[in-house]
């Protein structure tokens, strides 16, 4: 008697892993042309080498989706160069001619503050978010769950997910920011070159599974 129901929630249970699955990402990189990106920018220089984008420039700039998204679970990697250097994915972003500002999960080269894997609110609020720059109480917490999540010198997975109002990010699969904020509902998703002279920073593995 209790078959079907076991039927019916095994059913479920596997349509429930199915829809976290990796077969429902898309690629948002085919590895060898910038299809669906674009550079908002005069300036900046993108190159594709070994399945991945190359940023250099002498001046900060983003590369945007042609695409704008609204719930969804994005992936992506990023590789810093040596040196001084920062870096993000700016998600549910705008863009204007050489203006990109909106969300960006913060990609932190500075070994002392170690703040990647925050909320930063790029041409707007800025650290108002997570953490909270120059709140001692809000940058703690924020390093207790960042922990040693971010690698300096090695590639780093990211995974956003925004639901609605709920904006989660991941390093390295520890959460290190779990938010509400309604500010913006839809937007581009965007890699950034922080604007050092001859530095590369390198992305790849970049992906989305749109949420309904």
């Amino acid at each position: 008697m209790f078959k079907p129901l076991l039927c019916a929630l095994s059913l479920l249970a596997a349509a429930s892993m199915q829809a976290q699955s990796p077969e429902n990402f898309v690629s948002l990189f085919d590895g060898k042309t910038l299809s669906g990106w674009h550079n908002a920018y005069d300036w900046g220089q993108i190159e594709i080498r070994d399945g991945e984008i190359h940023l250099r420039g002498e001046k900060k700039f983003f590369v945007c989706t042609d695409k704008k998204y609204a719930n969804f679970i994005f992936e992506g990697e990023i590789l810093l160069p040596e040196g001084k250097a920062n870096s993000g994915f700016m998600f549910r972003a705008h863009e204007q001619k050489n203006k990109v500002f909106g969300y960006q999960a913060e990609v932190d080269g500075d070994a002392n503050r170690r703040w990647s894997g925050g909320l930063y609110d790029e041409g707007r609020r800025m650290w108002f978010i997570s953490p909270i720059k120059g709140n001692k109480e809000s940058e703690d917490a924020f390093r207790a769950r960042a922990g040693d999540a971010f690698k300096r010198n090695d590639w780093n997975r990211y995974r956003i997910t925004c639901k609605g109002k709920s904006l989660k990010i991941e390093v390295n699969g520890v959460v290190t920011t779990d938010v509400e904020d309604a500010m913006d509902a839809e937007g581009v998703i965007a890699i950034q070159h922080h604007g050092e002279k001859g530095a590369v920073y390198r992305f790849r593995n970049l992906r989305i599974a749109e949420l309904k």
